[in-house]
């Protein structure tokens, strides 16, 4: 059992987990404008993804061997899925829904890279430094779940036109408007809080593991909060996003 001091040692760590520090800040016209930990591994993502995509693209090959054959499979599989569940304009928003697994993949997998603590002498050494999830920020997840329920709306007036929507609002009778409206603003919340929600528990859950037993049991359950959970709040989120776009369409 532990002892109130240990209890509050695990209670500060977590508490620092969750926080969202300041790493640095730039001014602009006299505002001060904080960098958090949020944004640059935004900017670590998005490095990732770009860089991988000049190395993947520099030299295509007609027959595609390595990293080109791994693409063109998922390139293949997104067009194939949406096709799948959207319809025959399904490959029209492959390239979203392609972005989407990848940037919240590689976003919720990054903690990974974390490096593992030692125990040397009885003594337990922290890692240098800790990548945190990206989606535990409610406001990542909030502005995914937007853009989202954009992409929603927007093809809902590309498919069926100004009239074609307003008479969804109204579907299957007239005074559904009010429901039919707030669908509108309980599904990108459902998205956000589904992903913050899970993310966040994982995240908490690892720390409770590290602040117990730092050294041995985290790498093994790290396979499951952060690789595999990691992974699959990711599909699950770029799933129920292909759900919405085919209700729209319908």
């Amino acid at each position: 059992m532990s002892s109130p001091h240990e209890a509050l040692s695990i209670s500060e760590r977590i508490s620092e987990a969750i926080q969202f520090k300041e790493v640095f800040h730039i001014t602009a016209f006299g505002t001060r404008i904080p960098i958090t930990e949020t944004v640059v591994t935004t900017w670590v993502v998005m490095a990732i993804l770009i860089g991988f995509s000049l190395l993947v693209t520099r030299r295509l090959k007609l027959v595609p061997r390595g990293l080109q054959s791994i693409v063109e499979f998922f390139v293949d599989f997104a067009g194939n899925f949406t096709t799948e569940y959207i319809g025959h304009h399904g490959k029209n928003f492959a390239p979203f829904i392609g972005t989407l697994v990848l940037f919240l993949g590689t976003a919720n997998l990054l903690p990974l890279l974390t490096p593992i603590g030692a125990s040397f002498g009885g003594h337990v050494f922290e890692p240098a430094f800790v990548i945190k999830p990206l989606t535990r920020d409610i406001n990542v997840t909030a502005a995914f779940a937007i853009i989202t329920m954009t992409v929603v709306i927007f093809s809902n007036f590309r498919y069926h036109g100004p009239i074609g929507f307003l008479k969804t609002l109204v579907k299957p009778l007239p005074m559904m408007l009010p429901f039919n409206l707030l669908e509108y603003l309980v599904k990108p919340l459902s998205l956000a809080l589904r992903l913050f929600g899970n993310i966040t528990a994982a995240f908490i859950i690892m720390q409770l593991i590290e602040a117990i037993m730092p050294v041995g049991l985290p790498p093994i359950m790290a396979l499951y909060f952060d690789l595999f959970d990691g992974l699959i709040q990711a599909v699950v989120f770029s799933f129920l996003s292909t759900v919405y776009i085919a209700e729209a369409i319908e």
